[in-house]
């Protein structure tokens, strides 16, 4: 029986900010039970509702030191989908009506967090083989393992993992205040080490220290590589290539179905989604005041309003885009231009667009169950979820070629009547708009080709399953 403890900021259904409490909180309940024994430990928010804080109970506490200061440590476990998770309590650290805060908090917050899960670990009797790191917010684990905790025998032959969800996030402070917060050595803070142009970097510290090191996709393993996609630490990521491997995320097939989804007004499959589907539509358009009419290519957006998914290339080709006869529903918040974009183009054309600007995950279901197809031009993109989500609901995806949307969207042929979406390979709005305007074509003149890509989109795989056989080799392997 191998043991693996997930360690990590955030995990569904408790808290959740964006993809990473995905992963987490679906990811353990894959793995087969009899050769796996995975846990999860998260912090214990204020801001957790108090459905899930009243079925912890409480395990232990003790006090520990960091550095020079002496902190409460409270551990609280419970079962949740027949996986045991664990939380650890500091009022101090983690109150506060959000999981994140200001980048100084969260630096000393998740310093504390990452050494009070390892040193909990043997007051609850949980001794993993792999104890599996996620995003910079636990980078510092790494590092403890082959420091302070490597002294002692309990730990001495765990192994770590570090999975990178989003390089642009790398939790960067002062050295000076970083050495004062977690008592490391000078040693540590070199650039061969935590060093990285100056200041202490969490995220670099777990890259160099981890046994091995994964991130979301296979693309974007390879993209990181370059200077483009690196944020600055590219050279390390080709000097660590070796340890380095992608695995695209999932998606909680059970949640996301079209079938059975209690949030869509019609359920339908790939057998009768003919029929079935454009239900879905009809009360979209009612309950947006989009103008009725089944025949219009309606695109579905859900997504951050930020420059990283592409909306430059969006409001460069609005007007164009709005000329044809589409209807476009977005959904989501984000950067003000980026939403005040969307809230002109839904004033200067009525009936055709319409903007929400707020966030909803019954809507978001809606829009995936209703739409013909579903937009997303990437800058870059580790993994993205929306795509797999889409191509489960039967909504054909238009992407940019970058990280997980290359290795997820087959692109359509149609001289071999292959494919899943349409995709373009430049981050370029004339390029993206004619792969929206083929799309369209498609949808409008091809009928039937356009239902074969909707068969081939909803018989894909990207449940968890897929993913678990991958992280159980690597598991395996170490």
């Amino acid at each position: 029986m191998k043991r693996i403890l997930y360690v990590a900021s955030e995990a569904v259904p408790f808290i959740k900010t964006g993809g990473l409490a995905d992963v987490v909180g679906s990811l353990p309940k894959c793995f087969n039970k009899e050769e796996f024994d995975v846990r999860v430990i998260l912090p214990k928010y204020m801001c957790m509702s108090e459905e899930w804080k009243s079925k912890m109970n409480y395990v232990t506490h003790f006090y520990m030191d960091l550095a020079w200061r002496s902190q409460y440590v409270g551990v609280l476990e419970m079962k949740y989908d027949g996986i045991q998770f664990y939380f650890i309590d500091n009022e101090y650290y983690f109150s506060g009506a959000k999981p994140y805060g200001n980048i100084y908090q969260d630096i000393e917050k998740f310093a504390f967090f990452s050494k009070a899960a390892l040193s909990a670990l043997p007051l609850i009797g949980f001794q993993p083989d792999i104890v599996h790191c996620h995003d910079w917010q636990t980078g510092l684990i790494p590092v403890l393992l082959k420091d302070k905790f490597h002294e002692g025998e309990f730990f001495r032959d765990m192994k770590s993992i570090i999975t990178i969800h989003n390089l642009k996030f790398q939790g960067v402070w002062d050295v000076k205040t970083v050495r004062d917060i977690t008592g490391l050595p000078a040693y540590y803070f070199t650039p061969d080490k935590l060093e990285a142009y100056g200041d202490a970097n969490y995220l670099k510290g777990g890259i160099v220290y981890a046994d091995a090191i994964t991130t979301v996709s296979e693309t974007y393993a390879e993209e990181i590589k370059m200077p483009f996609y690196g944020e600055g630490l590219d050279g390390l990521m080709r000097a660590r290539a070796n340890s380095l491997r992608g695995i695209v995320n999932g998606i909680d097939y059970d949640v996301f179905n079209p079938e059975t989804d209690p949030t869509i007004p019609n359920h339908y499959n790939s057998r009768n989604f003919r029929k079935e589907k454009i239900k879905n539509k009809r009360a979209l358009q009612r309950e947006l005041g989009l103008t009725q009419n089944d025949s219009t290519f309606m695109v579905g957006i859900v997504s951050r309003l930020t420059g990283q998914k592409g909306f430059d290339l969006i409001a460069h080709m609005m007007d164009e885009i709005c000329q044809n006869d589409i209807q476009i529903v977005a959904l989501g918040t984000g950067e003000e231009k980026y939403e005040n974009m969307f809230r002109h183009f839904a004033w200067k054309y009525q009936g055709k667009v319409s903007a929400n600007i707020f966030y909803s995950e019954p809507l978001s279901h809606r829009v995936y169950a209703a739409c013909d197809a579903f937009l997303m031009p990437s800058l870059f993109e580790p993994c993205g979820l929306s795509q797999l989500i889409s191509l489960r609901y039967g909504t054909i995806p238009i992407v940019r070629e970058t990280g997980g949307l290359k290795d997820t969207v087959i692109p359509y042929n149609e001289y071999e009547s292959t494919g899943t979406g349409f995709s373009f390979a430049n981050y370029n709005a004339h390029e993206m708009y004619h792969t929206l305007q083929y799309a369209m074509y498609t949808y409008y003149n091809k009928k039937r080709e356009w239902n074969k890509l909707i068969d081939r989109a909803m018989a894909a795989d990207y449940s968890w399953n897929n993913s678990a056989r991958k992280y159980a080799e690597l598991y395996n392997w170490l």
